[in-house]
């Protein structure tokens, strides 16, 4: 914890480090992903993470990170494909339901098969289908790099954000109407 307390010299008198850490860090909003994929089982396996983002154009890849303590990851690095399904700002319920440990992540959830059998999420702003091409160790998680398969926005809704700790949707009359014009919504 000493080293952790040296890296962060800002770190206020008292203070745990990984609060001050993961404190800092929530002023930045993330997207809210629920990462599928069909179980050993024929069960749908899922797992709900806020580190998501492209990679490369050329050849397209998308990645996301895993905690190295989940037991869902392991699921879908065997399973060596996934969906990445972007919640709509509805679905904090549903966030909520997949991201329980233990819990029947697909009671009463409404889905369907991708072309690899993993959950098409109903309801979702987008979905990036893909076969997981990489997985990288970066301290207490990995990196999933993921190649694109396919994918498609099937809804108008916003999307899903998580910032300071609360879930929220973008404020729409924030966006300016250039921006459509310019590819950006």
């Amino acid at each position: 914890m000493a080293q952790v307390t040296a890296l962060f010299p800002s770190t206020p008198e008292g203070a745990e480090p990984a609060r001050h850490f993961r404190n800092v860090l929530g002023n930045y909003p993330t997207g809210v992903v629920a990462v599928t994929a069909p179980g050993e089982d024929g069960e749908p396996i899922a797992m709900v993470v806020g580190s998501f983002t492209s990679v490369s154009l050329d050849p397209p890849m998308v990645a996301f990170l895993a905690d190295r303590g989940s037991n869902t990851f392991p699921k879908i690095q065997a399973a060596g494909h996934f969906v990445a399904n972007v919640l709509a700002s509805d679905q904090a319920g549903l966030c909520r339901s997949m991201a329980a440990k233990g819990a029947q992540r697909f009671r009463d959830v409404a889905w369907q098969p991708s072309e690899n059998g993993a959950p098409l999420l109903d309801g979702v702003v987008a979905w990036i289908e893909c076969t997981l091409e990489q997985v990288v160790e970066a301290g207490d998680h990995v990196i999933a790099i993921g190649k694109v398969n396919d994918l498609r926005v099937v809804s108008e809704k916003l999307p899903l954000l998580f910032f300071r700790g609360v879930y929220g949707a973008f404020e729409p009359h924030s966006m300016r109407l250039e921006d459509r014009y310019l590819g950006w919504g």
